[in-house]
């Protein structure tokens, strides 16, 4: 029977996240396998556990896609906040 050890893995510190749900994708592919193993491809058991791999593997691209990707001009702003192009003024 297929647990949701995988997605409850997924919940760890912000640090580790994504090696972690890199890493419940794996585990939940191989439940997957066994699941759809053990009780047949049209099993209700091998079903959820494929759903649950589609589910981890979706956070994983939300998540990909919410990381701010940081321009050339915000790196230098960055490193030089007080240069011309990085000032900003209140209108």
């Amino acid at each position: 029977m297929t647990t949701f050890n995988g997605v409850n893995a997924a919940n760890n510190s912000e640090k580790n996240q994504q090696k972690t749900i890199e890493q419940a994708i794996l585990d939940a592919i191989a439940e997957a396998r066994e699941a759809c193993d053990q009780n047949g491809i049209n099993s209700p058991n091998c079903a959820v556990a494929w759903d649950i791999v589609e589910e981890l593997q979706a956070e994983k691209a939300h998540q990909q896609q919410a990381k701010h990707r940081q321009t050339s001009l915000e790196s230098y702003c960055e490193m030089y906040p007080d240069a011309l192009e990085c000032l900003i003024y209140d209108l």
